[in-house]
């Protein structure tokens, strides 16, 4: 086992869309694991949109990320000591390690992984916080029913895409809008999207209308900006807007030129009579068993799949990440340590 502990640290806080000058690699030692307590040696590093929020200091739903402290991530680690009963050497864990090679635990929200059940990296994925978010903001706020549209942004990343095949397998009409056209054919040819719009296309508003003949019913909202802008139009009464992220807007400094538009979105709230309904997946905790058997079942069966997109080394996690707020990744971001 080495000796050396790399880790990712917040070297500043960004204003507008993070650069790696932003983030410092630094060496010290391994950390020491306490009665009670483990020693893990993360091995894979889930990269997710929610840590740019945590680069500011603004209130949010979550504490920041200090100056100097290593930057928030979920991993899959390996215990390499153990002083707790509840866990040995060997064993494979989700954890809350962080961009760093070892991290101590003492237990408390470390998940104990089957690398014979499913691959470890999907903990990351569909069988973890992505794919619960994509589960429980759809069925309890979406509540998608037969026949009905069902339309998600970021189609081609870990919620999108799970959001996009359990609508299916309720029955529902859906529709993935992604950047670019491999993307778009990876939602219809592979994971079964019955349409799917590019929303670079010269005429966002046009293409969506046309994908949705029918109106939208269901719109999971984790992207905003001009997505959301061809979205409110063709939203029919009733309809439910999950909203789980905006990505769009987490490098916005200041508010975009223009009209307000919170009259007209308020309009249509009424007139139409839409629910949104922001959340954080551990708003619903207590489903999370429910997810892992029903997503697991699904994937046993071939009903759901998933595409995962890795980058190696410790020191890529940065550039990948700022990627990723840029739409540049191609299903889960992970990075292999």
């Amino acid at each position: 086992m080495s000796d050396v502990n790399r880790r990712i640290v917040l070297a500043s806080r960004p204003h507008g869309e993070p650069t790696p000058a932003h983030f410092r690699v630094e060496r010290g030692t391994v950390p020491a694991a306490k009665e009670g307590e483990v020693l893990l040696r993360n091995r894979y590093l889930s990269l997710d949109p929610y840590m740019r929020g945590r680069m500011s200091a603004a209130k949010s739903y979550a504490k920041p990320v200090e100056i100097n402290e290593v930057m928030v991530g979920a991993t899959v680690a390996e215990v390499v000591a153990s002083h707790n009963p509840g866990f040995s050497v060997g064993d494979t864990v989700l954890a809350y390690g962080g961009w760093q090679d070892f991290s101590v635990s003492n237990g408390q929200g470390l998940r104990k992984l089957d690398p014979a059940a499913a691959p470890v990296t999907t903990a990351l994925g569909v069988l973890g916080m992505p794919g619960m978010t994509a589960y429980t903001g759809l069925l309890t706020i979406g509540a998608p029913k037969a026949g009905e549209t069902v339309v998600v942004a970021a189609a081609t990343g870990p919620v999108g895409s799970l959001v996009g095949q359990i609508a299916k397998l309720k029955g529902a009409r859906t529709v993935g809008i992604a950047g670019g056209a491999d993307k778009c054919r990876h939602l219809t040819e592979e994971l079964g999207f019955d349409a799917a719009v590019d929303h670079r296309s010269a005429d966002l508003p046009a293409a969506l209308a046309a994908a949705c003949p029918d109106g939208i019913d269901v719109y999971f909202e984790n992207v905003g900006g001009a997505v959301f802008d061809a979205v409110l139009p063709l939203l029919n009464d009733f309809a439910r807007i999950p909203v789980c992220g905006l990505v769009a807007n987490y490098n916005m400094t200041e508010l975009p030129p223009g009209p307000d538009r919170v009259p007209a979105v308020m309009r249509a709230v009424l007139s139409k009579r839409l629910t949104f309904r922001g959340f954080i997946v551990w708003d619903f905790a207590d489903q999370e068993q429910a997810f892992l058997s029903d997503v697991g079942q699904w994937l046993r069966e071939g009903r759901v799949r998933y595409r995962e997109d890795v980058v190696e080394g410790l020191e890529s996690a940065p550039e990948a990440f700022i990627g990723l707020l840029k739409g540049r990744n191609f299903g889960k971001l992970v990075v292999k340590l």
